[in-house]
């Protein structure tokens, strides 16, 4: 399962559906999508300032969040952007596999 960093931000027509259906209700439309793709939502925190909402969700692969996305920023009412999220032991891995890298004028 990969997890993913969901940044939301509520557009006027969007956040006049929050002011009526509240956090809560939010959060819960939020988990019947993510187990009905057969997922789940980890983690969902309103804030104020440049981000109106984080979520942090696993997802079965990248395909599925980028089809989240889509819906999501679809719908004309909240426009997202979505992080891939590594574990430490993912940057291990990582940090093992050696790159053909060429860098800007070398």
């Amino acid at each position: 399962m990969a997890k993913f960093l969901i940044r939301a931000n509520y557009k006027p027509e969007g956040l006049k559906g929050l002011m009526k259906e509240g956090g809560t209700g939010r959060r819960k439309a939020v988990e019947q999508m993510t187990s009905g793709f057969g997922g789940k939502l980890e983690a969902f925190y309103f804030a104020f300032g440049d981000t109106d909402a984080f979520l942090i969700v696993d997802a079965p692969d990248n395909i599925t969040a980028a089809a989240v996305a889509l819906a999501v920023n679809g719908s004309g009412l909240v426009t997202s952007t979505t992080t891939p999220l590594l574990t430490p032991e993912e940057v291990d891995q990582a940090t093992k596999k050696s790159m053909p890298y060429r860098g800007p004028g070398q």
